[in-house]
């Protein structure tokens, strides 16, 4: 169930929640294509004043596949195409680290979720995480941190992968079918608020 009461900052993984996601990597701004309803399901989120923030691996830039500056026009094309529908991403942790770096922000490590708690001064309890991925799950179970599977990117394999992590009201078929969950609830003081299998 969606405690919105207690969510004082929205956390979001990018690929497959945000956009499409590939399996050959988005590796340049013309690939970041945003997953239908997710722009607008982000400014329902900033127009009652809920930050959101991002955490990302991009393992692509150790990779080789694009660097940066790429990422940067990447995440230019997000903010605009949100600043037209009125929302905005407050904070972008990414982590360009490749598996074998030994690094402590690469998920399913905690480091991103961490950065971000830090900016924002706020406990794991305070903040809900949203991903398609385990690793987007353990990174959040890690700090104690609520989290909702969306089925759009890799989500629909993960809950295949993993059936007995999953409570069917933490999985939403996208972002935007979590939003409208969250502010109903949101509206509803959270009483009302519960998720979807499908």
């Amino acid at each position: 169930m969606i405690r919105p009461e207690h969510c004082q900052l929205v956390i979001l993984d990018r690929d497959g929640v945000i956009n499409a996601d590939s399996d050959q990597y988005i590796k340049s701004a013309e690939e970041w294509i945003a997953l239908p309803g997710s722009p607008e399901a982000i400014a329902a989120l900033s127009a009652v004043g809920l930050p959101v923030a991002v955490a990302t691996n991009q393992s692509g830039i150790a990779r080789g596949y694009y660097d940066e500056a790429v990422l940067e026009q990447m995440h230019a094309k997000m903010h605009g195409l949100l600043a037209e529908r009125g929302g905005k991403i407050d904070y972008i942790a990414y982590c360009p680290h490749g598996p074998q770096d030994a690094c402590s922000c690469r998920k399913p490590l905690p480091g991103m979720l961490n950065e971000i708690l830090q900016h924002f001064n706020l406990r794991p309890g305070d903040c809900c995480f949203i991903g398609d991925s385990y690793r987007d799950y353990q990174a959040a179970a890690a700090l104690g941190m609520p989290f909702y599977l969306v089925k759009s990117g890799k989500g629909g394999r993960t809950l295949l992968q993993h059936p007995d992590v999953f409570d069917s009201d933490c999985v939403y078929e996208d972002l935007a079918a979590f939003v409208a969950a969250f502010l109903q609830g949101h509206s509803a003081g959270g009483s009302n608020s519960s998720g979807t299998s499908g």
